[in-house]
């Protein structure tokens, strides 16, 4: 067992962005920043967070298994995973079968598992629930992501190429009032989209001179910081080399290693998994495990590659989904959608262990749910204050939260 345990057991550029005018010349989305070398150079090796989401609901209770209660069997009958089949971390939990990396991080005290994440009067849907996470506004409308009021927060003048989303499209987490996030996700194709006949004159952006009218300039300088944007990554993807293996899908985390590698400015990077994946409503094991062990190899790939390029210190990631799963196993060998859930943070920095308070599995829900016993935004107030060092005030999170003591 670790030696850490801490289980509580008690014409604006807005205007313009919201018309669309801009998105109009770029997608994927705005870019800003000059040459890739100019970033290079002035990359300082701040700390980085990395979001790595588990989208379609994951279950936590056949992720940290609590093999030392007997009611995770009697709630799970056929799919309760068998305490010699898991990697035991102590003498109440263990990792999934596939979770080699992680139990590793864990063992080595750098992977903190944060219980009973939640929310109160939980939504049971993918898009609702994610909305909730995505913003920090549980049960509330927000338009700007948590992640993005994070960077507005951090970095004010909106310097270019300080957040960066891996994925096919934008995640609402990522929207900002003041920064447009780098949104990519093959980067040898990353471009401006363009019909052939434009290329070679949008690709040239020839200098007017000095503009007048504000609006006319920003769009120009949105049309030359889309190339120069798109150059970076390309060049910062084809310069990428690692022996490390990241397993069969690396969630993304390949890229933004190859991004942190070139140096780029960014301090927040978001990325995740597709279609839902992790909604696991029939015979859910096999699949499961099978995410799960993805998830850990990409992870502990990732990790042993920010050793390898010197920035291990530097650099801490945060996993969440968007809800957990329903305690009792349903009648076609799966788990339907729950409420609390685990979250995990990773890191060479991270104090490892258990944090937060135990959600019961006896005193369910009417629903049959586990009971949130941390509102999720402590999780994301230890990511802000007590790794990047950003006061949190109620706007940033939609209130006041203590963080954990996770971090060295």
């Amino acid at each position: 067992m670790t030696k850490h345990t801490h289980l509580d057991l008690a014409l604006t550029r807005r205007g313009l962005l919201n018309t669309g005018i801009a998105a109009g010349l770029v997608a994927p989305p705005l870019m800003f920043g000059p040459s890739a070398e100019a970033q290079t150079a002035q990359a300082s090796k701040g700390r980085i967070l990395v979001v790595l989401e588990l989208s379609g609901g994951n279950d936590g209770l056949n992720t940290v298994v609590p093999y030392g209660d007997d009611a995770y069997y009697r709630h799970r009958p056929q799919i309760g995973i068998r305490k010699e089949r898991l990697r035991k971390l102590d003498d109440h939990f263990g990792l999934n079968a596939g979770m080699v990396g992680m139990e590793k991080l864990f063992k080595d005290g750098k992977l903190a598992i944060v219980h009973g994440c939640g929310y109160a009067d939980p939504s049971f849907s993918h898009f609702t629930s994610m909305a909730y996470w995505h913003t920090a506004a549980p049960n509330s409308g927000e338009q700007f992501g948590w992640v993005g009021r994070l960077a507005d927060a951090m970095a004010p003048q909106a310097p270019p190429n300080f957040l960066i989303n891996i994925g096919a499209s934008q995640s609402l987490a990522v929207r900002a009032h003041k920064h447009v996030p780098v949104v990519f996700n093959n980067p040898d194709n990353f471009a401006r989209e363009m019909f052939f006949e434009e290329k070679e004159a949008l690709a040239s952006l020839p200098d007017p001179g000095k503009v007048t009218n504000p609006s006319r300039r920003y769009l120009l300088d949105i049309a030359k910081s889309a190339n120069d944007a798109s150059a970076m990554v390309r060049k910062a993807w084809s310069d990428y080399r690692s022996p490390i293996d990241y397993g069969i899908v690396d969630l993304g985390l390949r890229r933004v290693a190859a991004m942190i590698s070139a140096g780029l400015p960014a301090r927040l990077y978001y990325t995740s998994y597709a279609n839902n994946a992790f909604d696991t409503h029939v015979t859910q094991n096999d699949l499961h495990g099978r995410l799960l062990t993805y998830t850990s190899d990409a992870l502990s790939g990732f990790m042993q590659d920010m050793e390898r390029i010197g920035r291990a210190d530097d650099v801490t990631v945060m996993l969440f989904s968007e809800f957990g799963r329903r305690v009792p196993e349903n009648t076609s060998l799966g788990t339907d959608h729950g409420a609390a859930n685990v979250m995990f943070v990773a890191g060479k920095q991270v104090k490892g262990g258990h944090y937060g308070e135990l959600p019961s599995l006896t005193k369910l829900d009417a629903g049959d749910n586990l009971m949130f016993t941390t509102d999720f935004r402590r999780v994301y107030a230890t990511m802000t204050e007590g790794w990047l060092k950003q006061k949190t005030t109620p706007d940033l999170l939609n209130g006041n939260f203590k963080p954990f003591d996770i971090f060295a």
